[in-house]
């Protein structure tokens, strides 16, 4: 197991061009949030576009149209309850799950309609509902971020067992296809391919609700805008996170993942080159 350092964002985020437009950054399109869960989303989208996404849409309960432009007017809305094919179609990043509750058919008709050269993130209720329903991965560039209970749901590795990095890999292997896994836990490990690394940093003022919305979104936009790094830029992600949470621990007590999400233009123009 290697362990990230700051390099990883130095090696990531670039200095933007100047003939460069909303398109460069990438099309993110993230699904979930029923009525009750609709902060799950709005969590989502402001990780995505603070973290430089071009272009944000959220398929959502429409219930949460209002309280998603108040916080963040950048982001497009979109009804969860129609045909999503299109949308999902001309994203270059989909992102599905966080607040998604018990909705099975919008995950069924997510994983139909996503394409092999698109990148697809399963969070959150998704995973439950692969785990509980055994439902087949879609062909894709996947990513999934399941907390240690998701993963013992998906993946049979019990919370003990996975102190054991090589019960996790096996786990990856056996899959229909092998995605790239960000097991969340004290220190969230990475696992790609053919290696495992483990971020150094974060602390108990991350224990809060949304932490894992805000960092699903950040993977998001580091992702649809470093595409030429995949998967450093997922590295790259989840390394800022737990960075920005233990600058801001200094001052605070918790660390509110909206604050993570607010932080992020700022510290991410200290490593642009």
């Amino acid at each position: 197991m290697k362990k990230l350092t700051e390099d990883i964002l130095y090696q990531v985020i670039k200095k933007r061009p100047e003939q460069s437009h909303k398109g460069t950054y990438g099309r993110v399109l993230i699904i979930g949030g029923t009525q009750q869960f609709g902060g799950a989303v709005i969590m989502n989208a402001l990780a995505a576009v603070n973290a430089g996404a071009g272009l944000v849409s959220v398929a959502t309960d429409p219930s949460n149209f209002t309280a998603l432009h108040a916080h963040l007017p950048e982001a497009m809305v979109i009804d969860f309850n129609d045909d999503l094919t299109d949308d999902i179609q001309h994203a270059d990043v989909v992102l599905i799950g966080s607040g998604l509750g018990n909705r099975l058919d919008i995950v069924e008709a997510t994983f139909d309609a996503i394409m092999a050269r698109q990148i697809l993130i399963v969070d959150g209720s998704a995973l439950t509902l692969v785990a509980e329903n055994k439902l087949s991965w879609p062909q894709s560039q996947l990513i999934i971020t399941p907390h240690q209970m998701e993963w013992q749901r998906l993946s049979g590795v019990t919370i003990n067992e996975q102190a054991f990095e090589a019960f996790n890999m096996l786990a990856q292997q056996r899959m229909n296809v092998q995605p790239i896994l960000v097991l969340k836990q004290h220190h969230t490990q990475i696992y790609t391919l053919n290696q495992v690394f483990e971020i150094p940093n974060g602390g108990p003022y991350q224990a809060t609700g949304g932490m894992g919305d805000t960092l699903a979104g950040m993977i998001a936009g580091f992702t649809a805008q470093f595409m030429l790094c995949f998967p450093e830029a997922i590295m790259a992600a989840v390394y800022a996170h737990s960075a920005i949470a233990d600058e801001l621990s200094k001052n605070q007590y918790v660390t509110l993942p909206t604050k993570i999400s607010a932080a992020l233009p700022e510290f991410m123009s200290r490593y642009a080159q």
